[in-house]
């Protein structure tokens, strides 16, 4: 089944409702907070939050339409993703994102921090208005696991035999947490039980670690035109990620450079060089296939429906992917 055909209707609109919801009456916080709610995004969190809420609803067999509840939900696990996304480009110094001028070269920086915890105070409005105290501390949740992953991007790990978990639970608050808090959301307002919460969670748990780890891969492998923005980013920024501590255990020259975070003169140059001689690429495609099959075995749990199979052809996708 075609994702993006199961959801373009909804999420067509998207956009336009995020708009309402930041249409604050100062203008110039409007402009910012609305600047990246253009269309241009590939939108993979709301999605996949939008199509697990049918297939559990499907499962329950007590809701077969999404309910505005769920709604909501979708569209705050946008909301959540961008102001991260605002803030990234701020921490980041970065000149571009979706092919266009980035946020914080636009308009400035703290105009851009501001409008991200905008952005956010304003998904925190629209989650209390539900009324459900589970969801709004699961949604509490993901901002402290952003908050921290950011932290931990800023440090790195002595021993190389932490790195690897360090970074695996730094992706987990930076990325995953969101999707699978989201899926879960959204079971919690279709009336699912504990087992079908865990299963839309750790679907959104694995997915998530799989489309993280496929935009590692990324950063060394497409071209700054296919994703929209430079590439090599991750190195730039000092952040050893899959590809550079898979290289790692063959060309061990690496960790020293891994502990000043690439600042040498080459240092960049070496490591990119390093991860293409080494198997560092296929191995991480191999752990973002593992994450992908979880996913699919837990989403398998739920009745059969075209939303089900849906989230399973988007882990398919996610691991074809050029941007």
């Amino acid at each position: 089944m075609d994702p993006h055909s199961l959801t373009e209707t909804h999420l067509s609109q998207l956009c336009e409702t995020i708009k309402k919801e930041l249409n604050s009456s100062i203008k110039p916080l409007r402009d910012v907070s609305q600047y990246y709610f253009d269309g241009q995004g590939k939108y993979i969190r709301p999605m996949i939050v939008l199509l697990t809420a049918e297939a559990c609803n499907t499962h329950t067999s007590k809701n077969r339409k999404i309910l505005p509840s769920q709604t909501t939900v979708v569209m705050v696990s946008e909301m959540i993703h961008t102001a991260s996304l605002v803030h990234d480009d701020v921490i980041d110094g970065a000149d571009t994102r979706r092919g266009k001028t980035s946020v914080n070269k636009m308009f400035g920086e703290r105009m851009s921090v501001l409008a991200a915890d905008y952005i956010l105070a304003c998904a925190s409005q629209a989650l209390a208005k539900l009324g459900n105290s589970e969801v709004v501390e699961l949604l509490a949740r993901v901002v402290d696991d952003l908050v921290k992953g950011e932290f931990m991007q800023l440090g790195s790990k002595e021993n190389p035999d932490e790195r690897f978990n360090h970074y695996l639970e730094k992706t987990y608050k930076k990325t995953a947490s969101l999707i699978a808090c989201c899926c879960k959301a959204v079971a919690v307002f279709g009336d699912c039980g504990p087992e079908v919460q865990e299963i839309a969670f750790q679907y959104g748990r694995n997915i998530g670690m799989a489309f993280q780890v496929v935009d590692d891969i990324l950063d060394f492998i497409a071209s700054e035109g296919e994703m929209g923005k430079p590439t090599a980013t991750d190195l730039r920024l000092g952040l050893a990620t899959a590809p550079v501590l898979f290289a790692c255990e063959q060309y061990p020259d690496l960790n020293a450079l891994i502990m000043r975070r690439f600042k040498g003169p080459n240092d960049v140059e070496e490591a990119r060089e390093a991860v293409y001689k080494s198997d560092g690429i296929a191995r991480s495609y191999t752990l973002a296939s593992q994450y992908a099959k979880e996913a699919v075995k837990q989403i398998n749990k739920l009745s059969s429906s075209s939303q089900r199979d849906a989230l399973i052809t988007i882990t398919q996708q996610i691991l074809q992917r050029r941007k």
